[in-house]
C-alpha cells in the first residue's frame, strides 16, 4: 500500500469509495464542495494493487484561523481493520502543521494522537463530547475557543 496525494482525475473513484464506506453520499458531497469552495487543504489516498482502498480530508476552518478539520476518513469496508485508516490520518497530521480537530469515535483517534479532554472548553456546532484535538505546538491545554467549519459541513 502506498499513501499519496489524491488526483482529480480520480473523483469518480474516490466517489465509489465514501459512498459504501459510508453507506451514503453525504461525505463523497462534502469533500466535492470542499474542494469547489477552496477549503480543501489536503487530501490524502491510500492505494493498493492500483485501486483506492482509503481515503482522508484536511479542511481550512473559518476559526480559529490557521487550524484545520480532518473529516472525512474512510477505509474501503473490504480493507477494514488493516491499519489504512491509522495510517492515512498519522499522514495527515504529519504534513498538518497546525491544529487540527475531529469529529469521531474517541478509541481510534485517541490511537492516533488526538486528545478529547484537550478539547473541553471548544465551542462547536457539534458535539464537543466527541471532538478531539491534535494540536503538540499550542501551549494552552485547554483551549477556549469556538470552532467554525467551512460552509460545506452545514454547521
Amino acid at each position: 500500500m502506498i499513501i499519496r496525494a489524491f488526483d482529480n482525475a480520480e473523483a469518480a473513484a474516490l466517489r465509489d469509495l465514501l459512498t459504501r464506506a459510508f453507506g451514503q453520499p453525504d461525505e463523497a458531497d462534502l469533500c466535492e464542495a470542499l474542494r469547489a469552495d477552496g477549503d480543501m487543504a489536503l487530501e490524502l489516498v491510500a492505494e493498493a494493487k492500483k485501486k483506492i482502498v482509503g481515503h482522508v480530508a484536511l479542511s481550512r476552518m473559518k476559526s480559529p484561523a490557521g487550524w484545520l478539520a480532518l473529516a472525512p476518513l474512510s477505509t474501503d469496508p473490504r480493507q477494514q481493520r488493516r491499519g489504512i485508516g491509522s495510517a492515512l490520518c498519522q499522514m495527515a497530521l504529519q504534513y498538518a502543521n497546525a491544529p487540527v480537530v475531529v469529529l469521531g469515535e474517541q478509541g481510534f483517534y485517541e490511537r492516533n494522537g488526538f486528545d478529547f479532554a484537550r478539547a473541553r472548553n471548544l465551542r462547536s456546532p457539534y458535539p464537543v463530547a466527541h471532538t478531539g484535538l491534535f494540536a503538540p505546538a499550542l501551549e494552552d491545554p485547554a483551549p477556549a475557543c469556538e470552532l467554525v467549519y467551512a460552509p460545506a459541513f452545514g454547521g
